[in-house]
């Protein structure tokens, strides 16, 4: 049977991701947090991550999924979960293309 962690385990999970999430804000500089992602990810996990960010600008266009793939090489497969996740998930894409549109036209 598998086993459910318990609530001290999960607060204990809660406090690591908000450390790892204040850790990321205080970086400044996107040099500083590449640095820091390469030291804190395996080149997999960064991959996994790039390609699912890389997805996002084209699900906005309505890119079909599989145009994307042809055009990424993502698997539609994780195109979806990425679109799902835009849809149903913690609103960060919201957040992080809002801000990245913001300073795009900042610098303008």
């Amino acid at each position: 049977m598998k086993q459910r962690p318990s609530a001290a385990a999960k607060r204990d999970k809660q406090a690591a991701l908000d450390a790892l999430a204040q850790v990321l804000a205080a970086l400044k500089r996107s040099d500083d947090v590449r640095a820091f992602l390469q030291d804190l990810c395996t080149p997999a996990e960064l991959e996994v991550m790039a390609d699912r960010w890389g997805v996002v600008p084209l699900l906005q266009q309505r890119v079909s999924y599989r145009e994307i793939h042809g055009l990424t090489g993502v698997s539609v497969t994780t195109i979806g979960r990425v679109a799902r996740t835009m849809e149903n998930g913690a609103g960060g894409y919201a957040i992080a293309i809002g801000r990245q549109t913001r300073r795009g036209a900042s610098s303008h």
